[in-house]
């Protein structure tokens, strides 16, 4: 069962249940996958599981910076909200890394690069980032790298 079948059934769940912010966040996520396969200069109408996973992380990404934005407005009800949207949407993402993996994959490519300063930050970013695809956060990258290349 493919990524996008398996949000499909998510969604009908959801309208079952009446989970109004799991359905919110199953029709945000349908709607993203349906733009991304409508949008001009899409080679196939068909999505890989691994590109639905990108549109997901960027919706998630959105919902906690908007969250952050409300709660500096003062707006925590708005901020919960997207919080809680955001956490629905999670589940469809691969099992995200702890620190200390990010570290061991960081301390890897450092070492494979023969990286020693801040001015090598762009090198071992993207080797990692590349590695890491899916799995982290890339400012939780860009953090361990910073941190490990002071």
């Amino acid at each position: 069962m493919t990524l996008e079948e398996i949000i499909q059934n998510d969604l009908k769940e959801a309208m079952k249940a009446k989970d109004a912010v799991a359905l919110a966040s199953v029709r945000a996520i349908k709607s993203a996958i349906l733009l991304a396969k409508t949008a001009e200069g899409a080679a196939d109408k068909a999505l890989q599981d691994s590109d639905i996973v990108k549109l997901i992380q960027k919706l998630v990404k959105q919902r906690k910076e908007s969250a952050e934005q409300y709660t500096a407005a003062g707006r925590a009800e708005l901020a919960e909200n997207e919080l809680a949207e955001a956490s629905k949407m999670e589940k469809y993402l691969p099992k995200q890394l702890s620190a200390e993996e990010i570290e061991k994959a960081v301390a890897t490519a450092i070492a494979e690069l023969g990286a020693k300063t801040k001015a090598d930050m762009g090198k071992v970013m993207g080797v990692v980032t590349k590695r890491l695809a899916g799995l982290a956060d890339g400012r939780a990258i860009s953090d361990a790298v910073k941190r490990m290349l002071e």
